[in-house]
């Protein structure tokens, strides 16, 4: 949909962020971040200055089949998997920032009942039964099979490791029984097909009101339209929600299924639930249990999710149908599906082990130069090859060399010249109240391009703003002019440090920590939050903070 109009009340704009669940199985590298959970939090970040009521919400999803064969390979319990690596997330976010207002995992006994809730209401509502259907069963480790315990050819391009879920490579949803060559992963035999009783959501009953919905998408980006419409003019055919599993959110009292305690409602209806889950969690931790509404019941609120693209048909699909077959909650307002990261031409995989971790990254990097280099390689509308190289190079010749350095030099400048404090203005002229409208005018482009997600480009219009205020003092040069016209002088740092404040509220989603201290530096309180997205002056007479360099420069080592 096209981006609301709500300036006359801003304040009024309830906006969820709804940030996808990672699997609990192992450490997060580059490319996770990229790909949602950085563009969620300047998307959110964007909101709160701006002064909207921004929920964002996430959690880690216990229940994915990765974790099951993680503690099958170790010899240890799922659980033991999840409180290994839940508590390294909640790092990652506090190291760099990410800002939820919860993040959670899927073990809670909120998200069972919510989880039961919506089932109860599909099935109420004609869109769940049971039905006896074919699954795979390894009969050497005499079990059944989940989908991603089945590897084998997919039938769609061929690829000879495709998952009974999903092919990695050409990104079609599949069942183990398309599959060719198919084995199991536990023991590598030929699986055997063996009747099993389980309950389907019935997509096709769904399929004309989504494909409706779909057609009324505006202004979301054209390989996640395109994709989830293909995606649904194939054909949408009904899907088991339940499996022959023992870890999981186990089934509703009034399930009806024979052996119901053998089976867990599957991880691909029940883990997008976590968003409701997750808000309504929220909500109870504030001491008020229904304030979750507001973001999922309100036609007025807005919400975004934000995913890789190997999730455009679980969100931009499965998701939407689940909530119409519901019924009255919000459907997504977009879903700005990221693209992948690749290093050295593979895909960042935490399965396959390709990629440094967040936690190696950030060892190295202030956790603001990770998030810049990252937010300009963001891979909004193409795969994006990440190199050590390039994140370096963003930092050096970037953000430090043309923002912080502008920083660093007007304030000292100031503070040497003006004994600590703003000066005056004598007099501005065209070229003060030129450098000021174009400062103003990329806050104002920034805006509406985060409004349309576009954070790539709204970066670059702060990284513009402070390049022409770099030319705006390399052209008055106020080190001469201190020596010989004081009056020039104090109005060209006045006027600079205008502009500052300006900038430093576009760069505010992307580099939060630099832009509390700068804030600070200009006498603020260092937070941003509700004050407007629009640039505040900073008063003569303000006495300035003493500066240091915002921004450490990376070295690359040697080799």
């Amino acid at each position: 949909m096209d981006a609301p109009d709500h300036a006359a009340d801003s304040a009024t704009r309830h906006v969820l962020v709804a940030v996808a669940w990672p699997y609990a199985n192992g450490s997060l590298h580059l490319g996770h971040m990229a790909g949602a959970y950085l563009p969620a939090d300047i998307f959110a970040r964007y909101h709160r200055i701006n002064g909207d009521r921004v929920l964002m919400v996430s959690g880690s999803d216990a229940h994915g089949t990765p974790i099951t064969v993680r503690a099958d390979q170790e010899g240890v319990s799922p659980v033991d998997v999840v409180d290994r690596f839940h508590p390294e997330f909640l790092d990652y976010w506090e190291r760099l920032g990410i800002s939820f207002d919860l993040f959670t995992t899927t073990m809670t006994d909120n998200h069972r009942e919510t989880v039961h809730e919506l089932f109860r209401s599909l099935r109420a509502n004609g869109y769940i039964e049971p039905r006896t259907t074919d699954q795979f069963y390894d009969p050497r480790a005499a079990r059944f099979l989940p989908d991603r315990y089945v590897i084998g050819t997919c039938p769609f391009c061929g690829a000879v490791d495709a998952r009974g879920d999903q092919c990695d490579r050409c990104g079609k949803t599949l069942d183990p029984v398309d599959l060719g060559d198919p084995r199991s992963k536990l023991t590598d035999v030929t699986p055997e097909v063996r009747p099993t009783e389980h309950h389907f959501i019935l997509l096709s009953k769904l399929q004309a009101d989504v494909e409706r919905w779909l057609e009324g998408r505006e202004g979301w980006r054209n390989h996640v339209i395109n994709w989830a419409q293909g995606f649904v003019r194939e054909g949408l055919h009904d899907r088991a929600i339940t499996r022959d599993i023992s870890w999981g959110v186990a089934l509703p009292d009034d399930a009806g299924l024979d052996a119901a305690n053998d089976k867990r409602i599957y991880v691909w209806f029940e883990a997008v639930i976590g968003y409701l889950s997750a808000s309504r969690e929220w909500a109870q931790r504030q001491g008020d249990p229904e304030a979750w509404r507001a973001w999922w019941e309100d036609p007025a609120a807005e919400t975004y999710y934000f995913i890789g693209k190997d999730n455009i048909p679980f969100h931009a699909v499965y998701w939407p149908a689940q909530l119409m077959g519901a019924g009255d909650l919000n459907l997504p307002t977009n879903v700005p599906a990221n693209q992948y990261v690749t290093l050295k031409g593979a895909k960042a995989s935490k399965s396959e082990g390709i990629g440094r971790t967040v936690l190696d990254y950030l060892d190295e990097y202030q956790p603001d130069t990770l998030r810049y280099a990252l937010a300009t390689n963001l891979p909004e509308y193409n795969d994006v090859e990440l190199t050590d190289e390039e994140l370096a190079r963003r930092i050096n010749d970037e953000l430090a060399a043309a923002w912080g350095n502008l920083v660093n030099r007007v304030l000292t400048m100031t503070r040497k010249n003006f004994d600590g404090a703003v000066p005056e203005p004598v007099e501005p002229d065209e070229r003060d109240t030129t450098i000021l409208a174009t400062v103003d005018a990329a806050l104002e482009r920034a805006g509406e391009l985060l409004e349309q997600v576009e954070l790539r480009r709204a970066l670059r219009e702060a990284l513009t703003a402070a390049q022409e205020t770099n030319a705006y003092l390399n052209a008055l040069e106020p080190w001469r002019t201190a020596k010989t016209d004081r009056d020039r002088t104090a109005t060209t740092l006045w006027t600079a440090i205008q502009a500052i404040a300006g900038i430093n509220v576009a760069f505010a989603p992307f580099v939060p920590f630099a832009s509390a201290t700068l804030d600070e530096w200009l006498g603020g309180d260092g937070r941003l939050d509700g004050r407007g997205w629009s640039r505040r002056e900073v008063p003569a007479g303000t006495t300035l903070g003493t500066p240091s360099p915002l921004f450490a420069r990376v070295e690359l080592a040697r080799t």
